[in-house]
């Protein structure tokens, strides 16, 4: 995958905490990670949004059946 040089601005402490864990050389991967992340949830987020319009929210007991369901396949 291409790369391209973006600044950004971070809180300093933050950002000396993870480059004292990772290492000057890991400070890119980690960022780029964690920017993957959120992606991946503001996606699944929007995901979310349109089924719900389409049919409706998740009730209580549709929420417990699933983590029923769940569990069982964990415990399996």
């Amino acid at each position: 995958m291409a790369t391209k040089k973006y600044t950004v601005t971070l809180p300093e402490e933050l950002a000396e905490e993870i480059r004292r864990e990772v290492g000057s050389g890991g400070f890119s991967a980690y960022v780029t990670k964690a920017v993957e992340r959120q992606r991946e949830r503001d996606l699944l987020g929007q995901l979310v949004n349109r089924l719900e319009e389409e049919h409706g929210v998740v009730t209580e007991a549709e929420l417990a059946a699933a983590e029923a369901e769940r569990k069982e396949l964990e415990a399996s």
